[in-house]
């Protein structure tokens, strides 16, 4: 402990000489932006010309580094730095490791005793997960299908495209931002394959040479055969509809109302014909006999009993013969 505050105390004597010394040293060329991923390095030069006593970075106006003519004073070990001369001027390089997402912000060179100050500013981005659902693929030949792509905890959102290293007759994909997730997107590859092959989703970041891929395999079988049972459930329909549709035109059709049909009166006179046939022949045979009066039976020839009925008109007298 005892140590720790004579360390200290030395930083503040060499700090409060410095401030007393005074000088007119400017800072020459300050940091500037940059853009890394989360958990890289990031790095900032701030070029000062000569006579300098001290140099200070802060981040988010918080200083993490001092650096001294003959030491640098380090408060933290993710924050180091390192010197280099350029044409009599100084150049001190300050390195920030393991960069996380709540480093992001202001980075600001200043120089002891002057009032002049350089800035920049430092962008973190945060490479997700990528995942294509569901792994190797299998599809049918010739069948058009769709693929997506999964990208979440980016940030910002990557930009999404396909590799497609199978035959097809048809391919397009398209990307969305992922309903109420600034930070994921999804991408829809479809095409119509026609062989075996692979399909490799890359997002990429934007502004970084940085991406990261997945690829799955995609097998094409032949489309499955139409059954036995399949088919004549097909065939059923089909003859069920061809029979309402022609019951549907018929009942859609002009009546003809010049046109009588001949059916009825063909069956009436079908079923007169032999009773008038049988009447007509007895009365002409009648007509030849004289009338025997009502209480007269006339026989006719033998073997064949002949039965008279009497009728209304003493004129007439019907015979039937009895087979």
């Amino acid at each position: 402990m005892e140590g720790r505050w004579k360390g200290i105390s030395t930083v503040l004597v060499i700090l409060a000489g410095l401030a007393a010394s005074g000088s007119s040293y400017q800072i020459i060329e300050g940091p500037k932006n940059a853009t890394v991923l989360e958990g890289s390095e990031a790095r900032f030069n701030c070029t000062v010309s000569q006579g300098w006593r001290l140099i200070m970075w802060a981040l988010n106006g918080t200083v993490v580094l001092s650096i001294t003519p003959s030491e640098p004073i380090i408060t933290s070990d993710r924050f180091t730095s390192a010197s280099y001369q350029e044409g009599g001027n100084s150049i001190s390089e300050m390195i920030i490791h393991d960069v996380q997402l709540r480093d992001a912000g202001h980075i600001k060179c200043s120089l002891q005793n002057s009032d002049r100050d350089a800035s920049a500013f430092l962008s973190v981005q945060v490479m997700g997960a990528l995942l294509i659902p569901g792994g190797n693929l299998v599809v049918a030949e010739d069948e058009p299908c769709n693929v997506t792509c999964h990208a979440w905890g980016w940030i910002p959102p990557p930009g999404i495209s396909w590799d497609i290293g199978v035959p097809v007759s048809h391919s397009s994909y398209h990307s969305i931002p992922e309903p109420n997730n600034p930070q994921s997107a999804v991408s829809v590859l479809t095409l119509t394959p026609q062989g075996n092959g692979t399909l490799t989703c890359v997002a990429t970041m934007k502004g970084l040479h940085a991406h990261k891929s997945v690829t799955v395999n995609l097998t094409v079988v032949q489309p499955p055969l139409e059954s036995s049972y399949q088919s004549e459930i097909r065939k059923s329909a089909s003859v069920k509809t061809n029979k309402e549709t022609f019951e549907t035109n018929l009942e859609s059709g002009s009546e003809n109302l010049g046109y009588h049909s001949d059916e009825p009166r063909t069956a009436k006179l079908a079923s007169f014909a032999p009773v008038s046939s049988e009447s007509s022949v007895q009365e002409q045979h009648s007509s030849r006999q004289p009338y025997q009066g009502p209480d007269r039976r006339w026989r006719g020839p033998a073997g064949r009993p002949q039965v008279s009925f009497p009728v209304a008109s003493p004129r007439t007298v019907r015979n039937v013969t009895l087979v």
